[in-house]
């Protein structure tokens, strides 16, 4: 994939309009401070915030990620056997605490770039 792709700037969570500034203040190992964003793109200062409660609309992408992670839960469990219900029910609650970070990372960044109405600029930007 080509360094500056959209699909590299999306794995890499960069800035869908200059795709060099970071969109996130910590990396993603950093738990407790994973979902802190920056407001503006530190490289060509766009407003990520596109709107006030724009980032509500990516709440639709979490719920289809949860939904794939439950599904695919369920699915595994019941073909490696027999289980209770609350071992369906603890895989599920322990598989989403761990990839909260993750999913809330991903569905803001996939919300932006698809939906935001931004364009790909380079170079065509006021730094701040």
């Amino acid at each position: 994939m080509p360094e500056n792709s959209k699909g590299a700037a999306i794995l890499s969570g960069k800035c869908p309009r200059c795709r060099e500034g970071d969109m996130f203040k910590y990396p993603l190992v950093n738990v407790f401070k994973a979902t802190s964003m920056h407001e503006n793109c530190p490289v060509c200062g766009l407003r990520y915030e596109v709107e006030p409660g724009f980032f509500f609309g990516a709440m639709y992408i979490s719920y289809a990620f949860s939904v794939a992670l439950f599904t695919t839960i369920a699915v595994a469990l019941s073909v490696l056997g027999d289980f209770p219900v609350y071992v369906y029910a603890i895989s599920i609650v322990v598989a989403v605490v761990v990839l909260f970070p993750l999913m809330f990372r991903y569905s803001r960044i996939l919300f932006l770039h698809l939906f935001g109405g931004i364009k790909y600029q380079p170079g065509k930007f006021n730094k701040p």
